[in-house]
């Protein structure tokens, strides 16, 4: 035991802790880990840099498992080099409460990256990490100075290769010439269905034709189990600075299996007790399970070498900040994803300039007019469009288009908007950089999986949805969203805010950027809404609030975006008949849902009838005025017209509110 490990016996402790903690769960995929042991020795052993010890070193190397549900191939990797991950956590691999869940979750395990299964984000996170070091190298870097300067690697698999998101976000990695990102491609040609398990009945692409064609070097035929072939194709990808790498790694799934490799049966259950007997022993492999030998450990541990990695890497940091002192501490401050100091007193000039304007704009223009003065002002801001830049108005004057060399604050995402959104949340994983993008509202239902896994890791993402409603006219019902706010207000941990007007606008851009644990979306409107006149603007971050009370109110509206103006004129309608109506704007259903119960009952008094307005489904808004109050909203797909004859054919109109406030007054 005292002989250092081979790197043979490195590769059968991934095999081995692999079909051990899948059997003793009952439960997962062990064949992509064994069949991927040497590419991940040959990777982590000989080229990845990273600090088991501080899993959060900000110029680590990146490592995405993008083949999610091989996840003990990681959690091994993790166990072995020397995180903080012990074996009793992979010994309750899949089980409640565990720190190794069936897929990789960021924040559970140290050193998981992203939350990867859901096949194809992984790789698109991948681009998204490997755009935000390139931007921040060219944004921090020096001659002598390369404070960011590190590799993005991912492992991928034939599923990621078929999901269209792979498609999206490899293009547009090839197109800006990212010379960081080292793929390699797990080829073993087995899949879920068939008795056999084999993908050429549903799968024939040329995958390296494919991948030249986006811009990329491919590196054919390696043979994934020659570690020294596998070392030798990551020491050309990373010689190759201005294209991404894909590495066509063939190799046979559930390696060392006597009779489960090479088949289907492999992919996604146990091998069982037999098989894993008859494995150790072709393998070479005597030890009982979750047991490995200390030399192994010794071969394995990564925890000097980072050590000494990041110990260089600070030493550099500290004579970069002697000569660019000012650029040190930005560079800090962003890494940390601390705001400006400056940055309240800016979002509080917005929100008294709209005020004091007053005037009547779209909130998508009401949004660009609040980028303005945001964009120069954070530096870490990252915009975007899915080729809808001039509807959107997501751009501004500050904004530098993103190219194939050196830096910018404006991504080009073309009409990929599931790609945009995947990208976006490596951008955000990476750190150092806040990205927004924008689209359609009804177009979110593309990206929808990249919206739910942002809201699951809780990180800082905006999403820009314009056109929010049948406002957006003419396009018709293929272009008009509406279930789709209802839906996203469903997703746990998404925050939405569906802003009123300019001032609206501006809170809940400054939510947006304040919110460190969880994704946002902005639903803003096409077309020009009044300014809402309001007593005090300052209980607008508080999601819920009185805009208007005339006193002793008979029943109170409830109304988000543009719809809280027919509110307001229907409340001036029913006063004319003597009819008392309090007018709420609820601009973000979540954030008043957290407000404290007295705040709450101040604003929606418990037993007085409630009625809610928006131009989108109405079921959601029945938590708020049950079954006995009204909502005035639509349940069916729109019609192609001007959005003014729109909203008065559906009943948007301060009349048909106050038509159904007398409804529940009878």
């Amino acid at each position: 035991m005292n002989l250092p490990a081979s790197e043979g016996e490195l590769a059968n402790s991934i095999r081995a802790l692999a079909m051990d903690a899948v059997e003793a769960a009952k439960s997962g995929h062990p064949g992509m880990p064994m069949g991927m042991a040497e590419i991940a020795v040959a990777l982590w052993k000989r080229h990845l840099r990273h600090n088991p010890a501080n899993p959060a070193w900000p110029d680590r190397d990146r490592f995405v498992l993008s083949n999610g549900h091989g996840s003990m191939l990681l959690y091994s990797l993790l166990h072995l080099t020397g995180y903080a991950l012990p074996m009793d956590e992979l010994r309750r691999f899949r089980q409640l409460h565990s720190r190794t869940p069936g897929h990789p979750e960021r924040g559970l395990a140290p050193g998981v990256e992203t939350t990867t299964g859901p096949l194809g984000q992984g790789i698109a996170n991948a681009v998204g990490m490997a755009l935000a070091e390139r931007l921040l190298a060219a944004e921090f870097n020096r001659p002598g100075h390369a404070i960011v300067d590190h590799h993005t690697y991912v492992f991928m698999g034939d599923g990621c290769m078929m999901e269209g998101l792979s498609h999206e976000a490899c293009s547009l990695a090839g197109t800006l010439g990212l010379g960081k990102l080292i793929a390699v491609y797990d080829d073993n040609g087995i899949s879920i269905d068939s008795d056999k398990g084999r993908i050429k009945q549903w799968f024939t692409d040329d995958v390296r034709r494919r991948f030249e064609a986006y811009g990329w070097q491919v590196i054919p035929e390696v043979d994934g189990h020659d570690l020294e072939a596998v070392d030798r194709a990551l020491r050309r990808a990373k010689r190759e600075k201005s294209r991404p790498t894909l590495i066509c790694a063939k190799t046979v799934i559930a390696k060392g299996a006597p009779t489960k490799a090479d088949t289907g049966a492999a992919h996604g259950a146990p091998l069982g007790d037999k098989e894993v007997a008859a494995a150790r022993q072709a393998l070479g492999w005597s030890y009982p399970p979750f047991e490995i030998p200390e030399n192994v450990y010794r071969g394995w541990d990564a925890r000097e070498a980072g050590k000494r990695a990041e110990r260089r890497w600070n030493r550099l940091l500290a004579a970069y900040e002697k000569q660019y002192p000012a650029e040190a501490a930005e560079f800090k401050r962003r890494m940390a994803g601390q705001l400006p100091v400056d940055f309240d007193a800016k979002v509080s000039s917005l929100l008294k300039e709209a005020s004091e304007k007053a005037e009547p704009m779209a909130t998508r223009k009401a949004s660009q007019q609040v980028l303005e003065v945001l964009v120069p002002a954070l530096p870490e801001l990252l915009g975007g469009s899915a080729d809808l830049t001039g509807s959107n108005l997501t751009m501004v004057k500050a904004s530098r288009v993103v190219g194939r060399e050196g830096g910018g604050n404006y991504v080009f995402y073309g009409v990929r908007e599931f790609g945009m959104c995947a990208t976006m949340n490596g951008v955000s994983l990476h750190g150092g950089l806040i990205p927004y993008g924008g689209t359609f509202l009804v177009f979110s239902d593309y990206a929808r999986n990249a919206l739910r896994l942002a809201a699951l890791m809780g990180i800082r993402v905006t999403y820009v949805f314009t056109h929010d409603s049948i406002g957006l006219g003419e396009d018709g019902p293929t272009h008009q969203p509406i279930e789709h706010a209802a839906s996203l207000r469903l997703m746990p941990n998404m925050e939405l805010w569906r802003p009123c007007d300019g001032a609206e606008t501006a809170v809940a851009w400054a939510a947006a950027l304040r919110r460190k644990d969880g994704p946002t979306a902005l639903l803003l409107t096409r077309q020009n809404v009044p300014f809402v006149k309001r007593n005090s603007a300052s209980d607008i971050e508080r999601g819920g609030y009185v805009v208007s009370d005339p006193g002793q109110p008979r029943a109170v509206v409830i109304a988000t975006g543009s719809e809280v103006h027919l509110a307001v004129g229907a409340q001036a309608l029913l006063a004319a008949e003597g009819v008392a109506l309090r007018v709420v704007s609820m601009p973000s259903t979540s954030v008043f849902d957290r407000q404290s119960e007295d705040y709450r009952k101040s604003v929606l008094p418990p037993g007085m009838p409630r009625v809610a307005v928006e131009a989108g489904a109405t079921d959601y808004w029945r938590k708020y005025v049950g079954l006995e109050g009204a909502v005035v909203g639509i349940d069916r797909f729109g019609e192609s017209a001007p959005a003014g004859d729109l909203f008065k054919f559906f009943g948007f109109t301060p009349e048909n509110v106050a038509k159904a406030v007398r409804s529940i007054l009878k």
